[in-house]
């Protein structure tokens, strides 16, 4: 166990100091609460972690909390076909948040929901003091009514084409490919998401916020530009929406927040049959998550903690978000005005982050560009070693970053243990054997190479705090490499077997071991549980910036040396993205079907027509290099022919290489899904699938078989 705090001040050479400790108020988006975390919840999570660890190395006090965002249309549905209420849906859901944050290591000081009291409260709170401020008024709106289904449709389960940029089914209150924002009537040619049922309009009675009030667009315009609210990048695209352009067209319009029942949320004060509209009261989450944590510590406490209100008075409290670019609109305009005009605390910072691609496409499921968070626990990858790869690819921008599976392999082993882990095992062994566990006295080099780490610690503190991880641990690996080369230079294991030089040998292994204590520290709000072990085996307190300007002294008895990480194997990271295996009750329940596997959620004909499937030709077939499972077919789709004359063919790898030789196929007619979207893969760029089947339990019923059309089918004909 961690001991006394033992350390030597360097105050001649000590590094300038870390910025004050602060006060801060952190959450991360709300995730909405019907389905398990993704890859890209884990991202912003481990991004805001990072931050808040950072600062509480710091000294500063941080409230990190966040919930489960519990309302709307879509959670009735999904709790209808479960059968179950939706109370009791979104209760499922949050239980199986835990081992996702515990997984990875995440330190939320509180994780609640926005159909708790406390949410409920100060969501009518908030609508009461906006209404009194004059910002809440009522209009007769025409909404879309989904005949088949019976209910008024929430503007997400509308679509059709975005009357900004003319993209095709986008949702029906802002565009994902332009980014515009509009009301489901602007849609052309909109459709129920739900049925397919081409929907009605029907007058209702619908409370919107005013932000198109002179007051709103002034305070606006002054929010978002004042210095830290936002990046620089994003404060580009809020012009668009915020500013009007040159023909007066554009600016802030009103917002609809109500919604007709029947609808899982916050009912509306005084008006009955009325609730709010889930995205005004997830963010008021935030605050209900903070009420609920400060209200359980005053409990704890016997009365004496700070109370909510006295706490959101505070001047000094820094109010700090983290959020996808998928929702700027709401988190930098409808949230800052909210709280400002009902009288409370704005943001002082959004941090938008981007997407996280894998191998270069957008997560997909379907496309086995996925990567499943308790999957890659599951397997035995180390979680830290992704923390450490996001962190690697992070700056403070709102840019998108790529997971690639071999250079997540390459970093993981090139810099955590290649680099940081192999100086302490190069060192610690000759401590524990030679001289007793217990560090020696530092010469001048080693001096001056440790000087030259205490050195960073001001700028590596500011480039966490900018978020900036990636130039930041870029900074660490440096300083790695410089103590490696210090550690090449006197070649301790030379020394250990020369006669005379057992000082030396003591000398050049406490720095190494010192220098190591030093990195461990900048690596600490990435890596906290490796440096929980570091902190044990080093036998000291809790790692914190302060401990920079100090050493351990001569005669600090260390623990010993136990292998600290593993490198990570390629083989392992390739079972990220094959098929899991079914749940022993699934698999169990599935056996007595004819195909192992039950029928799949129903769609319908809107959703079919969007796959085009199509008569391809098998032109060639060989073996992939390095695969037992792939077999690479070169197809003739019927694509017509290029500027020399040739065939217009495709490349598609296939897993059905248990079943077929190359020579089997060639010349067949298969089936082509031509739509999908091109898949890059370790041996190419995959242009489709062919489509084959198989029982679900392969192993059991082992065999495929490839889709083969009858004769008198042609390349390029479409499988309706």
């Amino acid at each position: 166990m961690p001991g006394s705090r033992k350390f030597v001040a360097h105050s001649p050479k000590a590094p300038s100091p870390m910025s004050a400790p602060r006060k801060l108020f952190v959450t991360t988006a709300l995730p909405y609460a019907n389905g398990k975390f993704h890859i890209g919840h884990m991202m912003e999570y481990i991004q805001a972690d990072i931050w808040v660890r950072n600062q509480r190395m710091n000294g500063a006090d941080v409230n990190f909390v966040c919930a489960d965002d519990a309302h709307g249309a879509a959670i009735t549905i999904a709790a209808d076909k479960a059968g179950v209420t939706p109370q009791a849906f979104v209760a499922e859901i949050a239980a199986g948040r835990k081992p996702y944050l515990d997984g990875y290591y995440i330190s939320f000081d509180n994780w609640h929901s926005t159909d708790a009291p406390e949410n409920h409260q100060l969501a009518q709170d908030i609508y009461r003091d906006l209404r009194a401020n004059g910002l809440i008024e009522t209009k007769s709106v025409e909404q879309f009514y989904d005949p088949e289904k019976g209910m008024f449709l929430a503007d997400r389960f509308i679509k059709g084409e975005c009357p900004n940029c003319h993209a095709k089914d986008q949702y029906g209150d802002n565009c994902e490919v332009c980014g515009a924002v509009y009301a489901p009537t602007e849609l052309i040619n909109p459709y129920s998401a739900l049925s397919g049922a081409k929907p009605e309009l029907r007058s209702s009675d619908h409370f919107f916020f005013k932000l198109s009030d002179p007051r709103c667009e002034a305070y606006l315009k002054e929010w978002t530009a004042a210095p830290g609210h936002v990046q620089s990048e994003v404060q580009n695209k809020i012009r668009e929406w915020l500013y009007k352009d040159d023909e007066g067209k554009g600016g802030l319009g009103d917002w609809d927040i109500s919604r007709d029942a029947p609808y899982f949320g916050i009912e509306i004060p005084d008006a009955p049959g009325k609730y709010f509209y889930v995205w005004l009261d997830a963010p008021v989450g935030y605050l209900a998550s903070l009420k609920n944590l400060l209200d359980k510590r005053c409990i704890e406490l016997g009365g004496d903690g700070i109370s909510y209100t006295e706490y959101m008075a505070d001047p000094d409290l820094e109010q700090v978000h983290f959020i996808g670019k998928d929702i700027i609109t709401f988190h930098t305009l409808f949230w800052p005005a909210m709280l400002h005009f009902s009288g409370r605390k704005a943001p002082d910072a959004v941090y938008v982050h981007g997407h996280l691609t894998v191998s270069g496409e957008k997560m997909s499921k379907s496309r086995g560009t996925g990567i499943d968070p308790l999957r890659y626990l599951s397997i035995g990858l180390d979680p830290e070693w992704l923390r450490y790869y996001i962190a690697a690819k992070l700056n403070g921008r709102n840019e998108d970053i790529d997971f690639n599976p071999e250079d997540f392999v390459a970093r993981v082993n090139s810099d955590l243990v290649g680099k940081y882990i192999n100086i302490a095992s190069r060192a610690a062994g000759f401590i524990g054997k030679r001289f007793g566990g217990k560090l020696g006295e530092v010469s001048a080099d080693g001096d001056a190479l440790l000087f030259a780490l205490r050195d960073a610690a001001p700028q590596l503190h500011s480039l966490y705090d900018g978020r900036d991880y990636a130039r930041a641990l870029r900074e660490v690996m440096a300083l790695a490499d410089k103590v490696n080369e210090y550690v090449d230079q006197n070649k301790p294991w030379e020394l250990a077997k020369k006669e005379g030089q057992e000082a030396r040998l003591h000398d050049v292994c406490t720095v190494c071991i010192e220098a190591f204590r030093l990195l461990t520290l900048y690596l600490k709000p990435v890596l906290p549980a490796l440096a929980a072990n570091v902190e044990a085996f080093l036998r000291i307190e809790p790692l914190a910036w302060a401990d920079a300007a100090q050493s351990l002294p001569a005669g600090h008895a260390i623990g010993e040396y136990k292998h600290l990480m593993q490198r990570a194997d390629a083989k392992m990271v390739d079972k990220l993205f094959d098929a899991p295996e079914p749940a022993p009750a699934a698999a169990a329940a599935e056996e007595s079907l004819p195909g192992g596997e039950a029928i799949a959620p129903a769609i319908t004909i809107d959703d079919f027509a969007k796959i085009d499937l199509r008569i391809a030709k098998i032109v060639a077939c060989e073996k992939v290099e390095g695969s037992t499972k792939l077999l690479r077919l070169t197809l003739d789709a019927g694509e017509g022919t290029d500027p020399q004359g040739s065939p217009v063919l495709r490349n598609v790898f296939s897993g059905i290489a248990s079943a077929y030789q190359p020579e089997q196929l060639v010349g067949k007619l298969t089936v082509l899904v031509a739509n999908l979207a091109p898949r890059k893969m370790k041996f190419g760029i995959s242009e489709g699938m062919v489509l084959a089947a198989s029982h679900g339990d392969e192993k059991a019923h082992p065999g495929i078989h490839v889709l083969e059309p009858w004769p008198g089918a042609t390349p390029g004909m479409r499988v309706r």
